[in-house]
């Protein structure tokens, strides 16, 4: 046979981690990497963390699933913690980021079919280099071509706006309009947060017309940027949020959250999921909750994420060959380059034994566990120093 057991859609490098160590990861030949990818924001505790490992290994022993035939006290109370520290009234479970947005999606279109509401508003705007997802209404969401190919016709429904362009945004609303769809630091389209006049103009507008504001906080979300979620940074409300990634601290989780009022289309039989909400992913995420939902945390990952950025800035004044600026909140940043930023990636994963994460606009992740300290981020320079200084940019011609 000549296709591998593993469907090969992945470029798989040749880093094989075994085992965690708090903010590191050991491969199968021992070789330890410090782990400032956090698997693309999703090990927020690390790889070790007590808490967490031990809730899951409890749970284990106890029940991990009956499906959503059933009475859920775990996910009862999960979900009640979201409600308390949440603008959301009523939470969703998920395995995924993007069934989250999936919920997310037909929870702003139900809305408008319910009973009061107008059935033509079917279509969310959606803003450039987003990245919502892998299925086929999260791809139909994105204007990536790359996305696309492959998997035409796309799902109808959305349309496609500059991201922060307020006016571009206004212009765009008409009958058929149901809401916005948007992430308010963009991931994958290369850390770029959106301004204040964009998200509360968007909040704005949704309220001047009826319309629903859904965020999709997968990425920035969950203390990433220091607050609990990101639209916190804003000071707006949302009727409708996607999360997921460090939600779960490793364990597959995440969840739409959503308001009474916009939620008002999700009733039985409109939605459902057979692992979502099982009482081990329950465990997780109310680990995590536990852990991170609190001030002296999330304190604790401003002012680690604010040390973090004055020193990046500091340091990229040292090559302006290689370095633009960095942008970002918390310990969700990206390090613009002046060059193509995978070939370095791969450079500081390679050479350095320091794994970051790539992504558009030629940006350079960084987004380390939340419980990184000044070790971590000594290392981190360390090797981020060595990586700069014997790294060749390969030649264009």
């Amino acid at each position: 046979m000549s296709i591998p057991a593993l469907m090969p859609v992945y470029p798989r490098c040749d880093v094989r981690p075994v085992k965690g160590e708090h903010c590191h990861l050991i491969d199968e030949d021992g070789t330890r990497y410090l782990d400032f990818a956090s698997g693309i924001a999703v090990n927020l505790l690390g790889h070790s963390h007590e808490g967490l490992i031990g809730a899951i290994q409890k749970q284990a022993e106890t029940l991990m699933h009956v499906s959503n035939l059933y009475g859920s006290p775990q996910g009862e109370r999960l979900a009640q913690m979201l409600v308390d520290k949440t603008f959301a009234d009523t939470v969703f479970f998920t395995n995924s980021g993007a069934e989250a947005v999936e919920c997310a999606i037909k929870t702003a279109r139900a809305f408008h079919q319910h009973e009061g509401g107008d059935p033509a508003r079917t279509e969310l705007i959606t803003f450039t280099s987003a990245f919502h997802g892998r299925t086929m209404a999260t791809i139909s969401a994105s204007n990536q071509a790359k996305m696309h190919h492959g998997f035409l016709p796309l799902l109808e429904g959305f349309k496609y706006c500059e991201f922060d362009d307020l006016e571009a945004a206004r212009a765009m609303i008409g009958p058929k309009t149901a809401g916005f769809l948007v992430e308010p630091i963009q991931g994958e389209g290369g850390i770029r947060p959106a301004s204040q006049e964009f998200m509360q103009g968007l909040r704005d507008l949704a309220d001047e017309h009826g319309l629903m504001l859904v965020l999709d906080e997968v990425q920035c979300g969950v203390a990433r940027t220091g607050k609990l979620y990101a639209h916190e940074l804003y000071g707006i409300t949302p009727d409708i949020v996607a999360t997921a990634k460090g939600i779960g601290g490793g364990f597959p989780l995440g969840a739409c959250m959503a308001t009474e009022h916009a939620a008002r289309g999700m009733t039985f039989g409109t939605h459902g999921s057979t692992y979502g909400g099982n009482p081990l992913a329950m465990a997780a995420g109310t680990a995590v909750m536990e852990a991170v939902a609190n001030d002296e945390f999330l304190e604790h990952v401003r002012d680690t994420g604010a040390r973090l950025k004055a020193k990046l800035e500091q340091f990229i004044g040292n090559y302006p060959e290689l370095f633009e600026l960095v942008r970002g909140e918390g310990l969700m940043l990206g390090i613009k380059m002046k060059v193509e930023s995978r070939p370095f990636f791969q450079h500081l994963r390679d050479k350095h034994q320091l794994l970051t994460v790539a992504a558009g606009d030629n940006t350079l992740r960084v987004l380390p566990p939340l419980v990184i300290g000044d070790a971590e981020i000594d290392e981190f320079f360390d090797k981020l120093s060595a990586g700069a200084a014997d790294y060749e940019v390969p030649d264009a011609s």
